[in-house]
Order: C-alpha cells, then structure tokens, then sequence
C-alpha cells in the first residue's frame, strides 16, 4: 500500500509541474504574465530559505534579505567586472551566503530569540548602509549592465535575456528547491531542528547539541535565498541598495506564516496570492504595501 500511495503522490505531482509550467503560456503568454511568473518563482525561493530556519528552527532571522543581497550583488559584481558566466556566479553567490551565514550564525545563535530577532534586523539595517554608501557596491546608483544570463555547456548555448526565456530557469529553481525542502523535513537534520525548537532539553538528553543544530540549519537557509538574489540581479539586469528594503523581508515573513508553516507549497501560495493580487489586481501602491 505504500509503494502505492507514494506512486500516485508522484504522478500528482509530476502533473502539477508540468501544469504549473504551461500555466503562463495558457493564461495568455504576455510578457507581464511571464514576468510575474519569474517573480513568483524567485520570490517564493527566497522566501523558502527562511521558512527552514522560522517554521523548522523557531527561530526568526530578520537578516534572510542580506543573503538575497548577497546573491543579487556578487552576481552584479562578477557578472560586470570579471565576465563570468550564469554557472560561475551562482556557485559564487552560494559560497558567499555560507560564508555571511557562519559568521552571522557563529555571533546571533548562542542568543535568546528575542535578541536574536533583533540582533539580525540591526546586521540588516547595517547592510542596507553599507550598500547604499560604499561605492565599490555601486552606491546609492547600484550596478548596472549586468549581461544576459549564459547557462550554456558544451554543445548546449542556452541564454535567457528576457522573461519568457528566464521563465524555465525559473521553474527549474523552484522545483529542485522544493525537493530540497522536502528532503530536509525528512531528514535526521530536520528532524533534529523540529526537535531542538518544540524541546530543547528533550533534544540534548537525545543526544542533540542544540547550537550545531541551529547553525547548520541557518547555513542550510542562506544558500536558498542567495540563489532567488542570483536570478533576480539577471532578471533586473542591476542591483542597488533596494535589495535590503523591508518590502523583501515582509513578503518573505508573509509567505512563510500566511499559509500555514511546515506546509512544502505554503510559501509558494502565500507569494503566488501577493504577487497575483500586486501584478493583476493593484490596489495601487500604498493600498498594495
């Protein structure tokens, strides 16, 4: 019965994709309609990185919009000013968020959440200064120019300059980010995060150390985040200091708990409904925020 019933949860979910991936060709195929698709999918990615640390962990990190900035900004840099390819800056933007993520991790951790919260909103507000000063980072006028995203391999170009030839690349990240996602609320590390959050004591007399818990799970989140940060400086074609803007961080706190939490498609809805709503059904500005 149970070969049987994860079958037929397969299938489901195959179907689904592939719906999911047509949907933009089958409401119209616009170019505003394949824009708020490619927004969807790097929004709900972002937001999947800290539904890890808020809905498995307990903890709320307020500074998952530095790790998109990282993303954002080392794809800006080494896009521009060293030419390399989609492939290159990715795997930079992944090492760069791992490396913010431990040393963020290393000094928040050890505190208790409330200070933690607010420990991280104070490195996100310092973040944002320092990006919108240091002119290395482009100031206050970003940096502009970022190429065409070039995945190509050998024997396979594969370029995507505008959003309807982003859109697959789009979709592959968030697909292989909900597998991650669900393989690690699967896993002994997820578990273990489940755990430290509901009985930290509980937790240790297993055998869980608490603090490595919550530090591999922070280092788990960032990369997730920096990816969505690493398509978005290509989707904008620049990135400036408005990636640390606290619109970023409400969305991904909305998405996390507006659906439910520990729910693999909650963020994704919770983006899918604020995007929708921005996009098609606006309000106008101040109304929308």
């Amino acid at each position: 019965a149970k070969p049987m019933r994860s079958a037929v949860r397969n299938l489901a979910l195959l179907v689904l994709a592939v719906a999911a991936f047509l949907a933009p060709s089958l409401a119209g195929g616009s170019n505003a309609v394949y824009s708020a698709a490619v927004l969807i999918a790097i929004f709900a990615v972002m937001a999947y990185g800290l539904d890890l640390v808020v809905s498995d962990l307990g903890e709320v990190s307020l500074a998952h919009t530095v790790f998109f900035a990282v993303g954002c900004y080392t794809t800006a840099l080494l896009s521009t000013r060293a030419g390399l390819g989609g492939w290159a800056t990715l795997a930079a933007s992944i090492a760069m968020a791992l490396l913010f993520a431990a040393f963020i991790g290393l000094v928040t951790l050890r505190l208790r959440e409330f200070v933690f919260s607010l420990v991280t909103y104070a490195i996100a507000v310092v973040a944002a200064t320092v990006a919108q000063n240091w002119a290395f980072l482009g100031g206050s006028d970003g940096l502009r120019g970022i190429p065409v995203l070039d995945l190509s391999l050998p024997g396979l170009p594969l370029k995507a300059g505008n959003d309807r030839e982003l859109w697959p690349v789009a979709f592959g990240m968030l697909v292989v980010v909900l597998y991650l996602v669900d393989r690690f609320r699967r896993s002994r590390l997820g578990s273990a995060a489940v755990m430290t959050h509901l009985n930290t004591r509980l937790a240790i007399v297993s055998g869980i150390d608490p603090q490595q818990v919550r530090l591999r799970v922070f280092l788990a989140s960032a990369p997730i985040t920096a990816t969505a940060g690493w398509l978005y400086a290509y989707q904008r074609a620049y990135v400036s200091a408005d990636v640390l803007d606290a619109y970023f961080l409400i969305l991904m706190l909305t998405a996390v708990v507006l659906v439910g939490r520990r729910l693999l498609f909650g963020p994704l809805i919770a983006v899918f409904l604020v995007q929708f709503q921005e996009k098609f059904l606006s309000l106008g500005g101040y109304a929308d925020k």
